[in-house]
């Protein structure tokens, strides 16, 4: 395709945290960018409008007059949404988010080349390529970036065109589009650096097995630059499977001795996470702006990334403790009125939950932690039923609401919060199903928590709303 005429990039599900950074981008590249989206407020919202974008509400074909080129997402109906089919009987040309995505990173849409660096995995790629951005700008290597998320405190906005070479992008492995393309998004891309952090089962909608799953991240080590090189976790049971059939050159990292990067002698304390790093006979410390055994694994990845681009280490240092974390990512929302400590994450797949209660529990032993969480999708949900009734082992309390259930899915009354609190009452002696998030303020507000607990409210879905509620009280 000929970009070389495009002025105006219309883009559909512009809140959505995945298209939300591209409009970003288009819009400090110099094009003239709209967009459209559901009334209901996103956690991006600030970022567009930071940069001058005001979303549309709704979807409409009228929406797209003289625009050259439509980014759409695959939620909203994808292919099928109004916009989307008004855009095709005009000839009008139309990229899916991740098309999008591989495209910006060979940089043909701004007229240059880019080098690309991709950060997949089930858990941490958001906070992992968040990082590596961070540690690039503290070099003053002015990256480009798409971070799924909401602002980011060491960044500003979730996306940014930058002068430098370099173009950074969290590599998501759902389908391109859910009902008529279910190539993987991150396939899209072709890296020439690949952070891989870890492989689980997390998208029963889109692969049916876990073969499957790893015959996609497979594929997409492939896609890795003849001269570059795929940074791994050497410790994860189902990357190992991937690294067997990787012919390039890699570099592994984690825990065990037999790793390239070999963390050690993790600590949680102050709002901070600091640890060790064997590599080659040398030893350094490292430390970190966020809380969490799991962010120095996190941590471990962006550093070397950074080592393979020539950053220095005093600028690694520098980078890794202005890091402070992103949006819904174990967020500190604050104190409430009562004196509770409040958090908010993202964590909505069992491995997540254990992780972030398990660094909150170690950020603060002697308190009493409130989870607040809300499931998302039907079919994660029922999937991963087991293991989601045994990860909520650190907090003191649970606390589970409906599940948030995906425009993409039918309902399944075969499966729900109520069942699911009825499983995690196996292993926790608190456990309370409130069906609605209004219920849950209720509840908190009623408990009147005092400074020795921490409340996390926790999940995919809109469960953040919380937050905001019992912290306005």
């Amino acid at each position: 395709m000929d970009y070389s005429n495009i002025k105006k990039i219309h883009f559909v599900g512009i809140k959505g945290v995945g298209v939300a950074p591209l409009a970003i981008i288009a819009k400090q590249a110099g094009f003239d960018v709209t967009g459209c989206d559901v009334a209901e407020s996103f956690i991006t919202e600030s970022s567009l409008h930071s940069v001058g974008i005001t979303p549309l509400i709704g979807f409409d074909p009228s929406h797209i007059q003289d625009v050259d080129l439509v980014i759409t997402t695959g939620a909203h109906g994808g292919f099928d949404n109004p916009e989307i089919k008004a855009a095709k009987d005009k000839n009008i040309p139309i990229l899916t988010q991740g098309e999008a995505v591989g495209i910006l990173m060979t940089g043909s849409l701004f007229g240059k080349k880019l080098k690309g660096i991709s950060v997949t995995g089930c858990h941490g790629k958001t906070t992992t390529t968040a990082m590596i951005a961070t540690l690039f700008k503290v070099a003053g290597k002015d990256p480009s970036f798409i971070i799924g998320t909401g602002a980011i405190p060491s960044l500003g906005a979730s996306g940014a065109y930058g002068k430098g070479e370099y173009f950074i992008a969290e590599a998501d492995e759902y389908a391109t589009e859910p009902k008529y393309n279910k190539k993987p998004k991150f396939l899209w891309q072709y890296p020439q650096i690949l952070v891989i952090t870890n492989v689980e089962y997390d998208h029963p909608d889109v692969y049916q097995t876990m073969d499957d799953v790893v015959a996609a991240y497979t594929e997409f080590a492939k896609h890795v630059e003849e001269k570059g090189v795929l940074i791994a976790n050497g410790d994860d049971l189902y990357t190992k499977k991937i690294l067997e059939k990787y012919k390039g050159r890699k570099i592994l990292f984690g825990s065990s001795v037999s790793n390239d990067y070999v963390v050690k002698d993790i600590k949680v304390e102050n709002g901070k996470t600091s640890f060790s790093v064997l590599h080659e006979e040398k030893e350094e410390i490292y430390t970190v702006s966020v809380i969490g055994q799991h962010n120095a694994f996190n941590a471990l990845a962006a550093l070397i990334a950074a080592k393979e681009a020539g950053i220095q280490e005093t600028d690694i240092q520098k980078g890794l403790v202005a890091f402070s974390g992103t949006k819904r990512r174990l967020e500190y929302k604050g104190v409430l009125p009562t004196g509770a400590i409040l958090y908010d994450d993202y964590a909505h797949h069992p491995t997540e939950i254990a992780s972030s209660l398990l660094a909150l529990k170690e950020m603060y032993p002697n308190k009493n932690l409130v989870c607040i969480f809300q499931p998302h999708t039907y079919s994660r949900t029922k999937l991963l039923f087991e293991q989601f009734i045994s990860s909520f082992k650190a907090a003191d309390t649970v606390i589970l609401t409906d599940i948030f259930a995906s425009a993409r899915e039918a309902t399944d009354p075969s499966i729900s919060s109520e069942k699911l609190a009825q499983g995690v009452k196996q292993f926790q002696d608190k456990v309370l199903y409130l069906s609605k998030l209004s219920d849950v303020v209720k509840y908190i507000n009623d408990q009147k928590y005092q400074a020795d607990t921490v409340i996390v409210t926790m999940g995919a879905g809109d469960v953040y709303q919380i937050a905001d509620s019992i912290m306005a009280k």
